[in-house]
Formats: structure tokens, C-alpha cells, sequence
């Protein structure tokens, strides 16, 4: 699952030493944006996000910020696993990854366009489809899906849910498999009781493909490791004026971002992950 492999540490720098040699860098470095085209960098096979065959909603994100800019979308394409941004975004080949967490190292975030959440997945009819925390006594006894190594693995072995949970890969290449998709069709056989997945991606595959199963954004855990995140686009660091276009790009068109995460089937939370925005969907 690598929208959630993105998420790991944040930085900061202030030299003052600096500053006239970060302003050449801008300069510079502002240089590679294209300007005959919004180059995205993109995995070719990580649906419900973005797709080569099929288009993803990150895919619709880049066709409105294309449209915006008055520019063609065109990608380069390379899976989403590690050496993504050596490859893509540092290799100069591509000028934007439209889905990053905030805080990455590796990129210069934008201000972010969507917070999501992980999401409990249950059967809409049956004993759990009530349920809105990890600690409710009715997932005791329960099999449930969970994304090794992700943080609500930490929530469900405080709440004694680890010794029958059933755990799926992290990093995989999606063009071969898709542990989401695993976990969801298990769950609609009944080869487990319950999912926990990072929101946008089980929100769009329970919405497209699995209209018997619930989402159920995990607002109120409110224990580390935290559960909600913020998503940025990611551009070259150094590269401040194509940041700030961006930025006010989000800024002024955040309505038609949020119409297109709500027709994809993202639960979108407030900037503090404890509440769910009412976005029509």
C-alpha cells in the first residue's frame, strides 16, 4: 500500500548563511518546471489512485490542475516503490507527484489538498456495522485485515486484536498484486470479519467494487501512533515559485479537488483527523 509506505518523517532547515545561495537555487532549479506541459509523475498501476489503462482520481486531480494551467497532462510512468522520486521527480523527467504526505524529506510539499483517515471496512448488515473505535467489545474474538506494519496494527494489539488478525504485504508491485483488494474480497467471502485500510484507498475500492461493505473513518482513536494524514503535491526541492503556483492553485479550485476525492470515494476528515467532512458525494 503506497500511499501509506509515503508517510514517514518531516524536516526542517533554517540557516541564515543561506539564503542568498537558496535564492540562485530557486532560480535555477525553477528552470526545469516544463512549460509546455504539466509532467506528472505517476505509478502506472496503483488504481484506485492512478493507472496507465485506467485512470485513477490522482489522474483526474492532474487532467483539473492541467486544465487550470492551460497545459497537456503527460506522465512518466515508474511504480511506486523505492527509488520513485530518484527515477521520476529528481531524475527532472516529470515536475509533480500529485499525491505525497506532508513532512516528506524527499520532496518540497505543497500546502496540502485532502486529509484522510484509516478506515474500519465491515458488512453493512451484521454485529459490527456500528461499530466507530477499535476498542468496541464487538470486534473481541473477530479476524481482521490489516496492512503489516501499519500504524493501526499499534491500536489494534492495545485493544488485543493483533492474535487473530490477518496481515497483508506493504510493499508490493501493483501492477502484479493489490493486497487492498485481497483484504476487501476476503472480506466479502468471509475469510475474515473486518478491514483496516488507509481511507483512499479502501474508500474508492469499497465504492466501485464492494457495495455490501461499510466505511467507517477511524476518527476517534485518539492514542499514537496517529491515524490521519495530510496529502500535498510533491515537486523538486528548491523549486519555491512552481510551489507557490501550485499552492494557489489548491487554494482557489480546493471545491473541485474535494468534488472529485468525494466522487472517487475518499472520506476526507478535518485538518485534525477527529472529524468527518460533510462533502457531497
Amino acid at each position: 500500500m503506497r500511499a501509506w509506505a509515503k508517510i514517514t518523517l518531516c524536516f526542517t532547515l533554517a540557516l541564515s548563511g543561506l539564503v542568498g545561495w537558496a535564492a540562485r537555487g530557486e532560480a535555477q532549479t525553477s528552470d526545469l518546471v516544463s512549460t509546455s506541459s504539466l509532467r506528472v509523475c505517476a505509478d502506472p498501476g496503483n488504481l484506485p489512485m492512478s493507472g496507465k489503462e485506467q485512470p485513477g482520481y490522482e489522474n483526474k486531480l492532474a487532467d483539473l490542475i492541467g486544465e487550470k494551467l492551460g497545459l497537456p497532462v503527460t506522465y512518466t510512468w515508474y511504480p511506486m516503490a523505492t527509488g520513485f522520486v530518484r527515477n521520476t521527480l529528481k531524475a527532472k523527467t516529470c515536475d509533480v507527484i500529485m499525491g505525497y504526505a506532508q513532512g516528506h524529506e524527499l520532496v518540497l510539499n505543497t500546502n496540502h489538498y485532502l486529509t484522510s483517515v484509516f478506515a474500519l471496512i465491515v458488512p453493512k448488515e451484521g454485529d459490527l456495522a456500528d461499530v466507530t473505535t477499535l476498542s468496541d467489545e464487538a470486534l473481541k474474538g473477530k479476524r481482521i485485515g490489516i496492512i503489516a506494519g501499519s500504524p493501526p496494527a499499534d491500536h489494534m494489539a492495545r485493544n488485543g486484536l493483533i492474535g487473530k488478525a490477518k496481515p497483508y504485504a506493504l510493499v508490493v508491485d501493483r501492477r502484479y498484486e493489490s493486497p487492498a483488494e485481497n483484504m476487501l474480497n476476503d472480506l466479502d467471502e468471509g475469510t475474515i470479519d473486518a478491514a483496516i485500510l488507509w481511507g483512499p484507498i479502501g474508500g474508492p475500492l469499497v465504492k466501485s467494487d464492494h457495495p455490501d461493505l461499510k466505511v467507517i473513518p477511524l476518527i476517534h482513536e485518539t492514542l499514537p501512533p496517529k491515524m490521519y494524514y495530510r496529502i500535498t503535491m510533491g515537486v523538486r526541492q528548491g523549486e519555491k515559485v512552481w510551489q507557490r503556483k501550485l499552492n494557489s492553485l489548491i487554494r482557489r479550485h480546493q471545491d473541485e479537488i474535494n468534488a472529485i476525492l468525494a466522487e472517487a470515494g475518499v472520506p476526507m476528515v478535518n485538518d485534525m483527523g477527529d472529524a468527518v467532512l460533510d462533502v457531497m458525494q
